[in-house]
Formats: structure tokens, C-alpha cells, sequence
């Protein structure tokens, strides 16, 4: 019996297929800080109405999908881990033996 495990079988963990809860939470609070601003704000002029609506857009950035990575959020963590990480990899292979020496191979 040949069994085929689908590519996308962790979207079935997400909701709608694209977003994690805690993605819909970061979303969710943007819009919320953006209609209370709205409703408390005067929107006199274009640059009052973009700082107002700023925190729906910055959240909706964050959690919008792309390729290879789940979401802009994830690329910047990602990116941070990187940059804040040990730069210097040792290498490890077949050969290396971890600074011991081989005392058991024959001369």
C-alpha cells in the first residue's frame, strides 16, 4: 500500500487555510486601534487619515502570506534570529571527529 501525504497538510492547522490565531489577534487589534482612532479623530486631512488607518495597515503587512515563508512576520523574526545569531558555523561532517583523535585506526 502506497500512501501520498499532500503538500499543503499543515494548512489544515489554519484558519481559512492562511492564518494562525495569534495572526488573526495581531490583525484584529490593528483594525481595532484604526476604528477607534476613526471614530475619535477628525479626519481633517489626508496625512491624519493615513496615521489613523497606519495601525490596520502595519498589521495587515505583518500577517499578509508569501511564498516560502507563512507571513511577513515570520520573515522578520526569521531575519532577527539570523542577524542576532552566532555567525561562525563549524562544520560537522563525515570526517571531523569533534576534536578527539582516532586511536583505534591502524598505522
Amino acid at each position: 500500500m502506497n500512501f501520498l501525504i499532500p503538500a499543503n497538510t499543515k494548512k489544515g492547522n489554519l484558519i481559512f487555510g492562511l492564518f494562525r490565531p495569534f495572526d488573526l489577534i495581531l490583525f484584529g487589534t490593528g483594525v481595532l486601534i484604526s476604528v477607534i482612532f476613526l471614530a475619535i479623530m477628525p479626519l481633517s486631512s489626508v496625512t491624519v487619515t493615513l496615521l489613523v488607518l497606519s495601525p490596520a495597515m502595519v498589521t495587515g503587512f505583518l500577517v499578509i502570506p508569501i511564498p516560502y515563508y507563512h507571513n511577513m512576520l515570520n520573515v522578520i523574526t526569521e531575519l532577527i534570529q539570523f542577524l542576532t545569531n552566532r555567525q561562525k558555523y563549524v562544520w560537522k561532517g563525515w570526517c571531523v571527529l569533534d576534536g578527539e583523535e582516532d586511536t583505534k585506526s591502524v598505522h
